[in-house]
Order: structure tokens, then sequence, then C-alpha cells
């Protein structure tokens, strides 16, 4: 496959802007909400943020380039007609774009709430350790830890879930004035 490869004669200049832009809009969104919500300080919500968003965008670009190739010659003509000239020429793509567009919200959640969870426990402190147990019944040693856990793992999803959400949200905005 890589042999095939060959660098663009023309780049999609707004598309790269755009991507930038994304970044700069979603990290400080997500930013503020992992340290309200999750209680990070300032640096290590900022870096949370980032982290994941270019681990996620970086992602997202390689299942595209990925996916392009197999794609039909129309929808190929349909993408390079709205990267570069931002409009379609058939109306019902624009219904297939929702349906793509909440496919990639949904997987970017996940993208997102999976490397904030691997973020979160490698570079936590306990990190890789296994935890001494002390002298303790089983059976409390279970009730004090597993509604920890469960606890912790739902704030993350649904911290994520808001973060993501107002991101979006926040680009859609930007989209919505920038076509007016």
């Amino acid at each position: 496959m890589l042999e095939n490869f060959t660098l663009p004669r023309l780049l999609p200049i707004g598309v790269m802007l755009f991507n930038i832009l994304f970044f700069l809009v979603a990290i400080p969104v997500e930013a503020y909400v992992f340290n309200r919500r999750l209680k990070f300080d300032k640096k290590t919500s900022i870096f949370y943020a980032t982290a994941i968003n270019l681990f996620s965008g970086t992602l997202g670009w390689i299942i595209f380039f990925f996916l392009e190739p197999i794609l039909s010659p129309e929808i190929k003509s349909e993408l390079i007609n709205y990267v570069f000239f931002n409009n379609f020429r058939s109306t019902s793509t624009q219904a297939s774009l929702i349906l793509t567009t909440f496919i990639i919200f949904f997987t970017t959640f996940l993208m997102k709430f999976l490397f904030l969870q691997l973020f979160v426990f490698t570079l936590s402190e306990d990190g890789w350790k296994r935890p001494e147990i002390t002298e303790t019944s089983q059976r409390r040693l279970l009730r004090r830890s597993i509604p920890g856990i469960k606890l912790q793992t739902t704030n993350l999803v649904t911290t994520t879930l808001i973060a993501n959400s107002l991101s979006y949200s926040a680009i859609t905005i930007i989209l919505l004035i920038r076509n007016r």
C-alpha cells in the first residue's frame, strides 16, 4: 500500500486550517470541562485535552486515508467538491453527511474516552503498580473497591461526553457563522 503513496500536488489548505481551528476551539473547551468536572488542575486538564484531541484527530485522519480509496467515484467527487469549493452538487449527499457526522461524533467520543482512560491510568502515580492488600475480609474489600471504580469510570464517560458535545457544538456554531 505504501509503494503507491505520492505527495499531493494540490494541498487542501482550507481543511488544514479548519483542523487547526477545531483544535484551537476544542482543546480549551474540553480542558475547562476536565478542570471543573474531574477536578484536575489547569495544567493537567490542558495536557489531557491536548493529548486526546491530537491522538483522536490523528487516528481519525489515518482511518479516513484508509477508507478514502474504497469510496465510489461519485462520493469521492462530492468529497473533493466539498473540500475545495465548500458546496455539494447532489442534494442526497447532505442526508448521508448528517449520518456520517453522527458516526464521526460517537466514534470520536469513544476514542477520546479510551485515550483519556488510558492517560489517566498510565500517568497516575499509582499507574501500573499492584496495590498492596492489607488483612481485611474479602467481602469488605470488594464492597470498598468496586463502587469507586464504577463511579470513576462513569464520571469519565459523562465528562468525556459533555466535553466532546460542547466542543462539537462550538465548532458547529463556528461553521454556521462561516456559512452564513
